[in-house]
This record gives C-alpha cells, structure tokens and sequence, in this order.
C-alpha cells in the first residue's frame, strides 16, 4: 500500500483528493461515512492526492506518524467489502471527531 487516510480525515470527509487521484482509488462510504479510504492494491504511489487534502491526512504508507499507524490497516481492511465495522474492528475510533456519535456496531 503506498498512501493510507488517517484520523485528519475523520468527520471531515472532504473530497477534494477523490479528483486528483489518476486511478480512482480514493472511496468514501455512502451515506454516514466516517472518513475516505484508499484501495491499497489500486493506489499507484503517485502521491497525487497528497496537496489538495485540506486537513493533510494523507500519507505514505513509511511516512505515517507513528500515533496513527494503526490507520494502515483500517485503509486496507476496509476493503474488498467496503465495510466501515469491519475496518475499524480491534481499533479505538475518534467518536470525538465526529458531529454525532458513530453507529453502534
């Protein structure tokens, strides 16, 4: 995986680094998302889609501060089902950041 999404994102959802992305890899959860993910087996390493998000929450997968590293692994197992419970399973998640308290899973 080259790039992930960590907690800036979260309750934020701002789409402007869906756009720059070359290969469409950047996916946001229908309807009461908690964040953006990006496919770890689509994303190119371009880094495309680093500048234009605003609350710089994107990073290289090596490059990932070390209190939000477990995001690694909510990106990827947020896939193939696209599935927000299972993403976040076994991992503490920002209810704080959020407007409204997340779904009870």
């Amino acid at each position: 995986m080259a790039y992930i999404i960590a907690e800036p994102c979260v309750g934020t959802l701002d789409k402007a680094c869906v756009p720059a992305c070359p290969v469409d890899c950047i996916y946001a959860p229908a309807e009461n998302g908690k964040m953006l993910y990006i496919h770890p087996e689509e994303c190119i390493d371009c880094g495309a889609c680093v500048e234009p998000c605003p609350v710089q929450a994107i990073f290289p997968v090596d490059e990932t501060p070390e209190k939000w590293k477990f995001y690694i692994e909510v990106n990827k197992n947020y896939f193939p089902e696209k599935d927000e419970a299972k993403a976040w399973a076994g991992h503490p998640f920002p209810a704080e950041k959020l407007k409204k308290p997340p779904d009870a899973h």
